[in-house]
C-alpha cells in the first residue's frame, strides 16, 4: 500500500495505478484541448441573422421531425424546426449543467476528505469551469433565437437552481417537486462528507449523460462534415466543441463512478440504498420518449402549450382549430418521428444496462433498467390522448 505518514483509511487511490493513469491522462488532455475560449468567442460573435437561413443539425435532429407537421412543412419552416431543436436540446443541457456545477463541488468535498484524492477533484474543478462557458453559450444562442422569432421564451428560462426539476418538461406536480427537492438536499448533505457517495454521484452523472453522449456525437458531426467549416453556423461549432469537452467529462464519470470505489471501503447498507435511490431517480426522469425533441426524455404533454404557441405563431400561422388538429396528428398517432424516439429510448436503456453491469451494489431493477423498459408506444399515445383532451391554451 502507498505509505508515508499514517493515514486514516486502509486503502489508497495511489495503489490503483491503472485508475491513477486514467485520471492523469484525462485531466492532461482535457486541459490541453479545453474549448472554453472558442465557445466564449462564438457566444460573443453569434448573430442570428448570419445563420438563420440554414440548418444547424442533421435534418433528423429537428423539432417534431418525422411527424405530420414536419411532413407538411415548407423548406423555410423546416429550417426553423431544425434550429428550434438546437434551442430546445441545449436548454435541457443547461439545466443538467447547472446541477453539475453544484454537485461536482459536493462530490469533490466528499472525496477530498480522504488522502490522495486531489487528482479526482482537479478533474472536477476543470469541468466546472467549462460548464459555465457551455451554459453561457447555450443561453446566448437560445434566448436570441426565441426573442427574434417569438418575442418570448419558449424552451429557455431564467437561470435556475439545482433544486428546480432537472427535466425542463417533466411529468410532475407541486408535491412531487417538493419531495424531489428534499431528496436532493439530503443527498448533497450526505455526499459532501462521504467519499463513497461522492464517487457515486459520478456514477449517476454518467448514466444521465450517456444518452447525451450518443446524441451529441451525431450533432457534432454536422460541423465536422460541413463543406465550409470556417463559415459553418456558430451553433454547429458550439455543438462540436461542447461534445469534445463532454467526452472528457464522461470519462471522469466512468472512471470515478466505476473504478475509484476500488480504493474505498466497501459501501454500507445505507450507502447502497442511497445510490439505488439515485439510479431509480434517473430511470424515472428518463422514462418518457419525446417526438418533440428526439434525444431528450421530456414528457410531451408538458410541452403542449409551447407547441401550440409555435403552431399559432407567424411561422406556421395556424388558427386554433388547425393547431389543435395538428397537435392531435403529431402526438396521438404513430409516425416515423415516434418510431425514431422509441428507438433512441431503447438504445439508451440498453446502454445504461451495459454501463452499470459491473456495479455489484445495485438492485436487480436498477441493473436491468426495469422502470425505463416499462414504457411503450401504446402507453405514450394513450397518455397523450388523455392530456390533449384536457388541454386548454393559456
Amino acid at each position: 500500500m502507498h505509505t508515508g505518514l499514517a493515514q486514516r483509511q486502509s486503502k489508497s487511490l495511489l495503489d490503483d495505478h491503472s485508475t491513477v493513469r486514467k485520471l492523469e491522462f484525462n485531466l492532461r488532455r482535457n486541459a490541453e484541448q479545453d474549448h472554453t475560449a472558442l465557445i466564449d468567442d462564438a457566444a460573443r460573435r453569434f448573430r442570428y441573422e448570419d445563420c438563420r437561413h440554414e440548418y444547424w443539425n442533421p435534418e433528423n435532429f429537428s423539432l417534431l421531425w418525422g411527424t405530420p407537421v414536419w411532413d407538411q412543412a415548407s423548406a423555410a419552416q423546416r429550417i426553423v424546426l431544425n434550429q428550434l431543436y438546437w434551442v430546445a436540446y441545449y436548454a435541457q443541457i443547461v439545466s443538467a449543467e447547472i446541477a453539475t456545477i453544484f454537485l461536482n463541488q459536493v462530490s469533490a468535498a466528499g472525496l477530498y476528505t480522504l488522502e490522495d484524492f486531489r487528482l479526482v477533484c482537479d478533474n472536477l474543478d476543470l469541468e466546472t469551469k467549462q460548464e459555465r462557458a457551455h451554459i453561457n453559450a447555450f443561453k446566448t444562442v437560445g434566448e436570441t433565437v426565441e426573442h427574434t422569432l417569438f418575442g418570448e421564451r419558449l424552451f429557455t428560462y431564467p437561470m435556475r437552481s439545482l433544486y428546480d426539476h432537472t427535466m425542463v418538461f417533466a411529468d410532475t406536480h407541486t408535491a412531487k417537486d417538493f419531495w424531489r427537492r428534499l431528496q436532493i438536499q439530503a443527498f448533497t448533505l450526505l455526499s459532501s462528507s462521504n467519499a463513497f457517495l461522492g464517487s457515486q454521484y459520478l456514477l449517476v452523472r454518467g448514466l444521465r449523460t450517456l444518452n447525451g453522449k450518443l446524441v451529441q456525437h451525431r450533432l457534432s458531426n454536422y460541423y465536422l462534415q460541413h463543406p465550409d467549416r470556417e463559415n459553418a453556423p456558430l451553433p454547429s461549432a458550439i455543438s462540436y466543441w461542447h461534445f469534445m469537452d463532454e467526452s472528457f467529462h464522461f470519462n471522469t464519470s466512468r472512471v470515478v463512478g466505476l473504478e475509484v470505489p476500488r480504493a474505498l471501503e466497501a459501501p454500507t447498507g445505507f450507502e447502497r440504498w442511497v445510490v439505488n435511490r439515485g439510479v431509480a431517480g434517473c430511470q424515472r426522469d428518463h422514462f418518457h420518449f419525446s417526438v418533440v425533441v428526439n434525444g431528450i426524455f421530456w414528457y410531451d404533454p408538458a410541452i403542449f402549450p409551447v407547441i401550440y404557441k409555435i403552431f399559432r405563431s407567424p411561422i406556421f400561422a395556424m388558427d386554433d382549430r388547425e393547431a389543435r388538429a395538428m397537435m392531435a396528428a403529431c402526438f396521438t398517432r404513430e409516425s416515423e418521428g415516434l418510431a425514431a424516439a422509441v428507438d433512441t429510448h431503447r438504445v439508451a436503456t440498453e446502454s445504461y444496462r451495459a454501463f452499470v453491469e459491473p456495479v455489484a451494489w445495485l438492485t436487480a431493477g436498477n441493473r436491468e433498467m426495469s422502470t425505463m423498459r416499462r414504457n411503450a408506444v401504446g402507453r405514450y399515445l394513450a397518455g397523450n390522448r388523455r392530456q390533449l383532451a384536457r388541454f386548454r391554451p393559456a
